[in-house]
């Protein structure tokens, strides 16, 4: 329950800041949201590192992390909103796959670095002062990001000059309603969302039971560092996943077209659990977190790109706002929902199970072909 609690801690911010964001992105030069987003983001971890090198933790610094999640959505929805007006339609499978892949490199390139750093200051420093240092260097990287946007004009990734006058600044709430009644019309689209917030639920749950069988099955409870070592490793797995099913997502689409490729990947989907479900060793373990991954990208990916065609871009920031808030909404009730079903060992079949069942269900439900059309 600490776990899934954690889970909902950290994504509080993307819910409260969500219903705004839409609102920015969609009366403010995005490329100035992502300009000043990045300088708070490097801001707020100097205050961070302060925190940390001082042994300050607590409310004071839980806060201040919380803001730089909160500003993290803030970033991430303007890059989404703002891939549509530099890439064709035609090349948004491809983009968003590339997006996601350099950014899934990158994590990793900043996981060496951080590592490698780490273990040549460990000797020289307190372990506070050395991770301050790590922060410090996060922080160059966002004020690296932040002139990076410098590269784009002010308006070149939107909103569109003319549509900026159209409403008044802050309607978050009002202009959230506005993207659920957008996608009420494009139900296609709407659909998608969901059963990307129904596989990102489904992850958590999966998430937290590789959690409580590396902590306390496959690992002595007493050496908790095992445990997160063997966490750490099924995590690699996932990660590939992520990566190569970025890649093979423009081929599907190719092959099949956007609407049966994202059924395809959720109905694959709703088979791989049944592997853990069957047995729960390491090997399955990291079987599950590949494939789910894997599969579960391509959904992602191709959802964004039919999400980011079907909507104007005069309600584009609004509606990946609720796209976001309805994903974070899942991720946590996926947490909450497997927290309340799990054993402390992790064990059991019944959590990958339901898994299977609420994707299976989407697929051929929600994303059935008579309201769900394939159409390439």
């Amino acid at each position: 329950m600490s776990a899934a609690l954690a889970f909902a801690v950290v994504l509080l911010p993307y819910s409260i800041v969500g219903p705004f964001v839409g609102t920015i992105l969609d009366r403010l030069s995005r490329q100035r949201a992502l300009l000043i987003a990045n300088l708070a983001r490097s801001a707020n971890l100097l205050l961070v590192a302060l925190f940390v090198f001082s042994g300050t933790t607590g409310i004071e610094l839980t806060t201040v992390v919380l803001i730089a999640f909160g500003i993290n959505r803030l970033i991430l929805a303007a890059l989404s909103a703002g891939l549509p007006l530099l890439i064709d339609s035609q090349s948004l499978i491809t983009a968003n796959a590339m997006a996601v892949t350099g950014g899934s490199v990158l994590v990793v390139v900043g996981g060496g670095i951080g590592v490698g750093v780490r273990a040549v200051i460990d000797s020289l420093a307190f372990a506070n002062h050395a991770d301050a240092l790590l922060i410090l260097i996060a922080s160059g990287g966002y004020f690296v990001a932040a002139l990076l946007t410098g590269r784009l004009n002010t308006f070149e990734i939107g909103p569109l000059e003319h549509e900026i006058k159209q409403a008044s600044f802050m309607q978050g709430m009002t202009e959230m309603r506005e993207g659920f009644q957008f996608l009420r019309i494009h139900s296609d689209a709407a659909r998608g969302i969901l059963a990307t917030a129904v596989h990102r639920g489904g992850l958590t749950a999966l998430t937290l039971t590789a959690l409580l069988l590396e902590r306390n099955t496959f690992n002595d409870p007493n050496f908790p560092e095992q445990g997160l070592k063997g966490f750490g490793f099924a995590l690699s797995f996932a990660g590939i996943g992520v990566f190569l099913g970025a890649f093979l997502a423009p081929y599907g689409v190719s092959q099949v077209g956007r609407h049966r490729w994202i059924r395809l990947a959720i109905l694959t989907s709703a088979a791989c659990p049944l592997i853990l479900a069957s047995t729960q060793t390491q090997v399955t373990l990291i079987l599950t977190a590949f494939l789910v991954s894997f599969f579960g990208q391509n959904l992602k990916v191709t959802n964004d790109a039919l999400v980011q065609s079907k909507i104007d871009d005069y309600y584009r920031g609004r509606v990946f706002a609720v796209y976001d808030v309805l994903v974070n909404g899942a991720i946590v009730s996926g947490g909450l929902i497997a927290a309340l079903l799990l054993p402390t060992t992790g064990l059991g079949a019944t959590v990958p199970l339901c898994v299977s069942a609420a994707y299976l269900l989407v697929g051929v439900r929600l994303l059935r072909a008579s309201v769900f059309p394939p159409i390439k």
